[in-house]
């Protein structure tokens, strides 16, 4: 049954490898950041401005659930979309409960083999030794997260919640992204948080990241079209290179003291340090500047998405739960490896390159086993000849 007073404008159908492209981006750089001491992940966009790939990740993740359910929805019904996000919610389940055993067994077993004690604290989890039983329990639940494993989760609760504000999207995108807004705020106000366990709360507040999975989705829904006029305007472009030029310098004195030290006490702590956990406004307007430009300056039929060069960044979007999963495990093995071994700079290149390496490779072959499945398609028939005319 389709949607009366629908207000939102649905995309063009077909691929939009802008998201393809930026999501693999957001995989590799989410993949170099967990791993720490390690001079390759200096490339990312952690270190020149106020968000980052997590930033991303949870935003392509809203457009991209708004671009493939939003049509269902209106052409075969609300209860059709809903479950069909709903397998999808079960899909990121399974696959984020498979990550969290292999995940907290690699990491007990090499903090046993190697005497390392100090291995199970720095990866919170310690409470598999005190209380195996109830941790993983926890685990089952989402409160109980080894570190780097807070991506997923968020993504799964995000994508859970989605129908309905999909379906009110559909019908009011204005006034939905506004009372998303609304919320963020009012939870970074009065400190809502989902509890963690054994103690403290969840690293990406899911009342306050919501705001970027929405954001995405408007986008989605028509938010970008329809802002066009402001987008395109010569003053938002200068607005937009002036604060990240600003972002740039705030979050560069917070890499190197002697440069915060020029800074007023005041200006230097409003920004340092980051507030990740609950999204801070500077870190949101950030990412807002990002997508005015990229929409400005990189549309849907740039050509330069063609370029092959760009195709082991697409294949790993294209296939990003999977290369998401094998990047946090690679992050652990990359971050293991560096510890035991020199942490050389030899080292630190050769880390990080085979990982990307090898999340490219489990890509491309997700890709190629897909294209297995479906059936062959039979050889044209040959076109009949015309009879040949009488002398």
């Amino acid at each position: 049954m389709a949607f009366l007073n629908v207000s939102a404008t649905l995309p063009e159908k077909g691929r939009d490898l802008r998201l393809d492209l930026f999501r693999g981006v957001a995989n590799w750089a989410i993949f170099l950041d967990h791993i720490p001491d390690n001079v390759v992940n200096w490339i990312t966009t952690r270190n020149y401005g106020f968000s980052d790939a997590a930033d991303l990740f949870v935003f392509i993740s809203g457009y991209t659930a708004s671009f493939v359910y939003a049509r269902m929805m209106l052409e075969r019904g609300f209860i059709v979309g809903a479950t069909r996000l709903t397998k999808r919610v079960w899909q990121l389940y399974v696959a984020h409960i498979i990550l969290f055993v292999i995940y907290i067994a690699s990491i007990s077993y090499l903090a046993l083999r190697f005497g390392d004690s100090d291995m199970i604290n720095e990866f919170n989890v310690a409470g598999l030794v005190d209380n195996a039983t109830e941790t993983l329990r926890q685990g089952l639940f989402l409160r109980f997260k080894p570190l780097n494993l807070d991506v997923l989760p968020l993504y799964i609760v995000l994508m859970g919640l989605f129908p309905p504000v999909l379906w009110f999207m559909l019908r009011k995108p204005d006034l939905t992204m506004v009372l998303s807004i609304v919320l963020w705020l009012a939870a970074r106000h009065f400190g809502w948080n989902l509890t963690a366990y054994p103690a403290g709360q969840w690293y990406f507040n899911p009342y306050a990241w919501q705001v970027l999975f929405v954001f995405g989705a408007w986008c989605a829904m028509g938010g970008a079209r329809r802002s066009g006029a402001v987008i395109n305007s010569p003053v938002t472009l200068w607005l937009c290179l002036g604060y990240l030029a600003f972002a740039l310098v705030m979050t560069m004195a917070g890499r190197f003291p002697t440069l915060g030290g020029m800074f007023p006490e005041w200006l230097f702590s409003a920004f340092n340090p980051n507030d990740k956990t609950n999204l801070a406004p500077y870190r949101f307007i950030h990412f807002v500047v990002i997508v005015i430009l990229v929409i400005r300056f990189v549309p849907k039929e740039w050509p330069g998405l063609e370029w092959k060069i760009f195709d082991p960044v697409i294949v790993c979007g294209q296939q990003s739960l999977a290369v998401f999963c094998v990047g946090v495990f690679l992050s652990f093995v990359g971050h293991f490896e560096l510890s035991m071994s020199s942490g050389s700079l030899f080292a630190q290149l050769f880390v990080s390159i085979a990982g990307i390496a090898i999340m490219t490779t489990v890509a491309y072959y997700i890709s190629w086993s897909k294209k297995q499945d479906k059936p062959l398609k039979p050889p044209a028939k040959p076109a009949a000849s015309a009879p040949a005319k009488a002398a």
